[in-house]
């Protein structure tokens, strides 16, 4: 059995991916917004950045933590493990949740230092429109759905490239823009771009977010069942298995170790 990484190295990994994942979502904005006049043309350029370094960062993260990098699916994880599956519990998921905040608010930062701006200036973009709200709901609904479902099948080794080809999508198809992510929405206000919301905005998308994750484990439950999961992290899926399909790994104690064993090369 591989050994778990400690509680303090997994906080590390989600703090510093969630980190790097506002460098990429804000930073690939500011450039966007630099090149380009044209709205649509920025957007493309960063969604595909945004999911691209999205699936980068799951993959290198993933073997330590599960890289949830947003709140949501942490308290998924929790949930499962209440229900009867594996997951985190509620010290772990409480932490993970601390280190994700402060590594978004950090990543925006470093972001806002990158492209020569003064960091710590708010957002001033006010995004509190109710259908913006209904958009975050569906994105976040549709994020959980896709980790539970896709872990519940035993296909965990797809996530990293079906989360970012989710994200990519969802930026586009949803009108909010799919934040989908609490910490991640914490960090955008931290930046007055092209990516920022307004701290005023910050309630309702983060409850739209909750109520999201709520309801993509409710369909999750109702299309796939309620059958043991092992984590719930957007790096991982929920059974112990090898990414390449070398066969099953000994169930581990927590969530931690499931995260190596569905990450581990062919040795």
């Amino acid at each position: 059995m591989t050994a778990q990484p400690s509680l303090s190295r997994r906080a590390a990994a989600e703090l510093v991916g969630t980190a790097g994942l506002l460098v990429v979502v804000i930073g690939s904005g500011l450039k966007a917004a630099e090149l380009s006049r044209d709205t649509g043309v920025a957007l493309i350029a960063n969604s595909f950045a945004s999911a691209i370094g999205l699936g980068l960062i799951i993959t290198i993260f993933g073997p330590l933590s599960g890289a949830h990098l947003n709140p949501v699916v942490t308290l998924t994880s929790w949930w499962s493990r209440r229900t009867g599956g594996e997951g985190l519990g509620g010290r772990e998921a409480l932490v993970y949740t601390v280190a994700q905040s402060a590594g978004a608010v950090g990543g925006a930062l470093v972001a806002e230092v990158m492209f020569g701006r003064t960091p710590g200036t708010f957002a001033t973009q006010v995004r509190d429109s109710g259908h913006l709200l209904i958009g975050e709901v569906v994105a976040t609904a549709g994020l959980v759905l896709l980790i539970q479902g896709l872990g519940r099948i035993g296909r965990s080794g797809l996530v990293p490239v079906a989360v970012a080809a989710y994200i990519a999508a969802a930026i586009w198809f949803t009108s909010s823009g799919s934040f989908a992510n609490p910490a991640g929405t914490i960090g955008r206000s931290f930046s007055d771009s092209f990516t920022g919301i307004a701290p005023q905005s910050l309630p309702g998308f983060v409850g739209a977010q909750l109520a999201g994750g709520i309801i993509g484990l409710a369909l999750a439950a109702l299309l796939y069942g309620t059958g043991t999961v092992t984590r719930t992290g957007a790096g991982l899926g929920t059974r112990s298995k090898s990414l390449f399909g070398r066969g099953a790994k000994p169930a581990p104690v927590d969530g931690a170790s499931a995260a190596k064993a569905a990450y581990e090369t062919i040795g």
